[in-house]
């Protein structure tokens, strides 16, 4: 299985002003649209994980982010 990385820059805080540390969440809120979400945010305004609902993303070593769970994880 191919790993998958997010590749847009990721700043300090997500879409709901919480502090980003290691994790982040690129999912469907229950606003509508999809946001990017630490796990913090994403318990108050995520709906899920997995195809067309979130994937995690988790920082590494190298500074990279890797998808380790929605999507096809």
């Amino acid at each position: 299985m191919k790993n998958t990385y997010w590749t847009s820059p990721v700043g300090g805080f997500d879409d709901f002003d919480f502090p980003i540390t290691d994790k982040i969440i690129d999912g469907k809120t229950t606003q509508g649209p999809w946001a990017i979400m630490t796990p913090e945010s994403h318990q108050i305004y995520g709906v899920g994980l997995g195809i067309g609902l979130g994937q995690v993303y988790e920082k590494q070593a190298d500074g990279k982010w890797l998808m380790t769970k929605g999507g096809d994880q």
